[in-house]
Parts: C-alpha cells; sequence; structure tokens
C-alpha cells in the first residue's frame, strides 16, 4: 500500500510516496524551497509543486511546523508566517491538490509516529520523546506507545529564550558554533531540562542533524536516558504524514 506523504519545514518543502508495509519512500522524494515569506498560499503552491513531480492522485498527508488539531486547523507558526493561525489547512491544500484527501499532522508528532512503528522506538515502553533538531525544534512525546499530540516542546523557555532559539541546528549555524559545543553546551543543556520535566526512557533525535549523529551525540554527558538517532533520518516526517492519512 502507498500513501503520499509530505513534509513542510522552515527552509524546505520534500514528500514522495510511501511503502507503507517497509515504512519506507516508495521513491527518491522531491523537495522544493520554502517560500519567504511561509505564507498559505506561497506554502500551498510548493506542496503542489512536491506532489505534482510524481503525478499523485491519491490521498496526501501533510505535516506542519506547528500545532494542529482535527487533522486540519493550524493553530500555531513559529517557523512559517503568523497568517497560518486559524488557517484549514487540509481543505486550502485540498483544494490546491485539484480535491485530494488532505490530512495534516504536527510535523515533530508524524516523525515520532514513524519512529515507534518502524525505527528506534519500535517495541520501546515507557516514556519516549524524539526531538527533531532544525530550524526550530519538534517534539513528539509516547507514553507506553501512545503519543500525547502537539507538545511544543521546542518553546520551553532556555536561558531566557525559547530553547529552539539556543538548540536547533539552525541556532549553531547562525552562531557558528562547532558541532561540539553546540552539542556539549546548547543541545546538552535542553535535554538536561526536558528530562528533569518528564524523566523518559529514551531520546530520539531526529531531523536533518540525525545523518551526522556522530559528530555531536558523543559529546552530549550527564543525561540519564539512552539518547539514539533516528532510524529513518529526515524521512521519518514523510512516512509518519502518510501513515496518518492512511489511518483517516
Amino acid at each position: 500500500m502507498q500513501i503520499f506523504g509530505v513534509d513542510i519545514g522552515g527552509s524546505g518543502i520534500k514528500g514522495a510516496p510511501v511503502d507503507l508495509d517497509k515504512g519506507d519512500l516508495a521513491q527518491e522524494r522531491h523537495k522544493v524551497l520554502t517560500p519567504q515569506p511561509a505564507t498559505p498560499d506561497g506554502v500551498a503552491d510548493g506542496v503542489k509543486q512536491v506532489v505534482d513531480h510524481f503525478g499523485w492522485t491519491g490521498p496526501v498527508g501533510v505535516t506542519f511546523p506547528g500545532v494542529v488539531t482535527d487533522g486540519a486547523t493550524i493553530r500555531t507558526a513559529a517557523n512559517v508566517d503568523d497568517s497560518w493561525i486559524d488557517t484549514d489547512a487540509a481543505a486550502l491544500l485540498g483544494e490546491r491538490l485539484g480535491g485530494l484527501p488532505v490530512t495534516v499532522v504536527n510535523d515533530a508528532d508524524a516523525a515520532g509516529v514513524a519512529e515507534m512503528h518502524f525505527g528506534a522506538g519500535r517495541g520501546r515502553r515507557g516514556t519516549v520523546i524524539l526531538l527533531t533538531l532544525g530550524t526550530g525544534i519538534g517534539s513528539a512525546v509516547f507514553a507506553d506507545g501512545v503519543l500525547v499530540p502537539n507538545t511544543e516542546l521546542g518553546h520551553l523557555e532556555l536561558d531566557g529564550h525559547d530553547a529552539e532559539k539556543r538548540a536547533s541546528s539552525k541556532a549553531r549555524e547562525d552562531h557558528d558554533m562547532s558541532w561540539e559545543h553546540w552539542a556539549s553546551h546548547r543541545v546538552r543543556k535542553y535535554l538536561a531540562h526536558v528530562e528533569m520535566l518528564f524523566s523518559p526512557d529514551l531520546f530520539i533525535i531526529g531531523g536533518g542533524v540525525s545523518r551526522k549523529s556522530h559528530k555531536f551525540l558523543p559529546h552530549i554527558k550527564g543525561i540519564k536516558a539512552e539518547i539514539v538517532p533516528a532510524q529513518l533520518q529526515n524521512n521519518a516526517g514523510i512516512v509518519g504524514a502518510a501513515m496518518r492519512a492512511a489511518g483517516r
């Protein structure tokens, strides 16, 4: 069974058909740049470009970097244009895609669902927290495999700022930090704060940086929970979006 998944990020919009039996992309993903400003119309055009690239005509699952309710409505928009707030994204994207059925889900929740089913969290009980370190920080929290949706732990306060302004991959790039400094100071401090609040058994680190986990994970010391990279790496959001669309 194949369903199309699209992952909307602060810098790129990527997607591909997903093989839901294998939990992997059925074809090489296609990516376009996220428009700036990332308005609903502009992003919808980007999603259409990605879907049209494959000539897809079936259901589509789409991730969004913010709180999503009812599989459709956007409630927060930290790393895209504020005009997204209260937009029925499923209706907007469905119309732009010529009437295709669209389901929308928080981006980190989608990645987490994929990792729990096919990746690093498979078979794990207890409290598992996936954190995507990218343009911002997304989070997905699971208790014995059950998702607590829309947690948005990237907006916890850290040193008087949103945590994602301090510990995201973008923060590392913006401040020209080495992998070691970023990991041993910014990321470690953030994980310690999340650990104090939730006492997880496992942290899964996702987002684009998961491909380079060897550069930073060894520098994170003093965290009691196990820390592992996402196995589906930066494709987890696409896979999870397709899973959510199939579920609906």
